[in-house]
């Protein structure tokens, strides 16, 4: 099954903790780059539609997504390539600050025809190059599926109100979508992340799953709600933990007609969450966004067995 994957590249510099002698160091980023790269590492065929400069930053991407398998299609050439500051709590919670614009012009190449197409985060509410991804995503539905995971990055979303609405309407091209707790708690204060899930299932999503960090993660259809708890880890950082999650999910649901895709039962959600939550696991438990390949993926699975599930 091919992927086209359509989003932002940002080089990631990770800031050293405070009183440190530790120096400060450049990953490859950007949610929707990678997820791409999650699918490469687990042998999917995989292309991203993206926009690169041609400067360190974005030379040190490219090989680094093409070493991981994922054809690159540069759709914009901006001055710079986008970065972002990454700052390390105690826990290893990252929080990031921005040097960003998506401008993004051209869309896939007319001889890719993609089975799935992924969009987020900064790339699909971010003017003006949020247009094009749109754009392009409507093209492509009447064939793909669709997922989105807004990834909400607050120094950057604008307006609040226009911001909910832009992400609203993300959900409803998407045929699955995948978002945090914390993004649920910056679109809709106060509310119960369920709650949103279940009203997003109503703009047109057949599943919605949410990650609750170590508390684990949920998946709700029209149907049913699963729950499951997260694996145990030691965490050195969380970059990249949810892209991880999503290119998992993406890898277990491959092949996945659109009206299936609300059939999935009790068990199937179990083992979506738990294949999600062990590529996350090994994620966080080294430096940046490193997801696993197939062969780590599946010795995490027997290392974090499924632990408890809930299912109402």
């Amino acid at each position: 099954m091919s992927f086209l994957v359509i989003g932002e590249c940002v080089a990631d510099i990770v800031r050293a903790p405070a009183g440190s002698d530790a120096a400060d160091r450049v990953h490859p980023g950007g949610s929707p780059a990678n997820v791409a790269y999650g699918l490469g590492r687990l042998g999917r065929d995989v292309t991203l539609l993206t926009q690169l400069a041609d400067d360190p930053a974005g030379r040190l991407i490219e090989a680094h997504l093409t070493g991981g398998g994922v054809r690159v299609e540069v759709g914009d050439v901006p001055e710079r390539t986008p970065s972002a500051a990454v700052g390390l709590d105690a826990r290893g919670q990252a929080s990031y600050s921005f040097d960003i614009a998506w401008t993004l012009k051209g869309g896939a190449p007319a001889d890719l025809a993609p089975r799935h197409v992924h969009i987020g985060s900064i790339a699909a509410v971010t003017a003006p190059g949020a247009a094009a991804v749109l754009a392009e995503t409507e093209r492509l539905r009447e064939r793909a599926t669709v997922s989105y995971d807004p990834n909400v990055r607050p120094a950057l979303m604008g307006e609040h109100a226009s911001a909910v609405t832009r992400v609203e309407r993300c959900v409803a091209l998407s045929d699955l979508v995948k978002a945090s707790d914390e993004d649920l708690a910056w679109l809709y204060p106060g509310e119960d992340p369920r709650a949103v899930a279940a009203r997003w299932l109503g703009l047109g999503p057949a599943v919605v799953l949410v990650t609750l960090g170590a508390a684990g993660s949920f998946a709700v259809t029209r149907h049913r709600t699963v729950a499951a708890e997260a694996p145990p880890v030691t965490v050195v950082d969380t970059v990249g933990a949810g892209d991880s999650f999503m290119s998992a999910v993406l890898d277990t649901l491959a092949g996945w007609e659109r009206d299936a895709l609300g059939t999935l039962d009790a068990e199937s959600l179990a083992r979506l969450l738990e294949r999600a939550g062990a590529a996350a696991a090994v994620t966080v438990s080294r430096a940046g966004a490193q997801p696993p390949d197939r062969a780590e993926l599946d010795a995490a699975r027997e290392t974090f067995a499924l632990r408890s599930v809930r299912v109402w």
